[in-house]
C-alpha cells in the first residue's frame, strides 16, 4: 500500500497556532476539484475557510458538539458540497459518491504536504446553508479539517487518548468477498 494511505490518520489534536499557505490551501482544494466525477458533472463545491477569517468563523459555528471541542484548532475548514437532486435517485447517490472521491484526494494532498485532514459529519448542514447562502440546488455533506498536529503535551488529555488509539481496520477477509458474498477473497494464486 502506498505510505500516504497507510499513514493517513484523522487526528485531533491540531497545533491551533499553525498556519496553512494558500498556495497549501489551493493546491488541497485543487486535489478534490480534479477527483474523478460521474459522467463528467463536477458537483462537487467548495466553501472554504481560513483561520482567522469570517468563512472560518462561520464554519466553526456549524460544529456540533464532539467537534466543536477540537475543530476550531484547525488551520483550515472546507464546508464540501454536492447536488442536491431530490427527484434523481441516481444522481443524487454518485453526486454523494463524487464527494467521497474528492474528499479522498484532499486527504492525502495534504497528508502530501504535511498536513493532516479529518473528515467530519458532525456539524449542522442546516446552519451552513443559512449561513453560506448555499443554493438549494446544493448540500453539504462533509466538513474537512485541516492542521499540523500538535505535540502530545499540547493536547487536551481526551483529545489525546483518542488521537493515540491504534488505528485499525476490519480484515481483509471480512470486507472483500468472491464466488458469493461472505466467501472471503483470497490474494493467493489460482491452483
Amino acid at each position: 500500500m502506498h505510505e500516504l494511505i497507510e499513514g493517513r490518520w484523522s487526528a485531533r489534536g491540531y497545533d491551533a497556532t499553525a498556519e496553512i499557505s494558500v498556495d497549501d490551501l489551493t493546491s488541497v482544494l485543487d486535489a478534490g476539484r480534479w477527483a474523478p466525477t460521474w459522467g463528467r458533472v463536477q458537483p462537487v463545491r467548495f466553501v472554504v475557510g481560513r483561520r482567522a477569517d469570517d468563512t472560518f468563523a462561520g464554519l466553526t459555528e456549524t460544529l456540533t458538539r464532539g467537534n466543536a471541542g477540537w475543530a476550531p484548532a484547525s488551520a483550515a475548514l472546507i464546508l464540501v458540497c454536492t447536488a442536491a437532486e431530490p427527484d434523481d435517485e441516481k444522481a443524487r447517490t454518485y453526486a454523494a459518491v463524487d464527494v467521497g472521491l474528492a474528499v479522498s484526494q484532499m486527504i492525502l494532498q495534504a497528508n502530501s504536504i504535511g498536513f493532516n485532514a479529518h473528515p467530519m459529519a458532525g456539524f449542522d448542514a442546516e446552519k451552513a446553508v443559512r449561513r453560506f447562502a448555499i443554493p438549494e440546488d446544493r448540500r453539504p455533506l462533509v466538513l474537512l479539517g485541516l492542521g499540523a498536529v500538535a505535540a502530545p503535551e499540547q493536547v487536551a488529555s481526551d483529545i489525546r487518548e483518542r488521537d493515540e488509539r491504534p488505528r485499525t481496520r476490519l480484515p481483509l477477509d471480512e470486507v472483500a468477498f468472491a464466488d458469493t458474498w461472505g466467501h472471503p477473497f483470497t490474494s493467493s494464486p489460482h491452483p
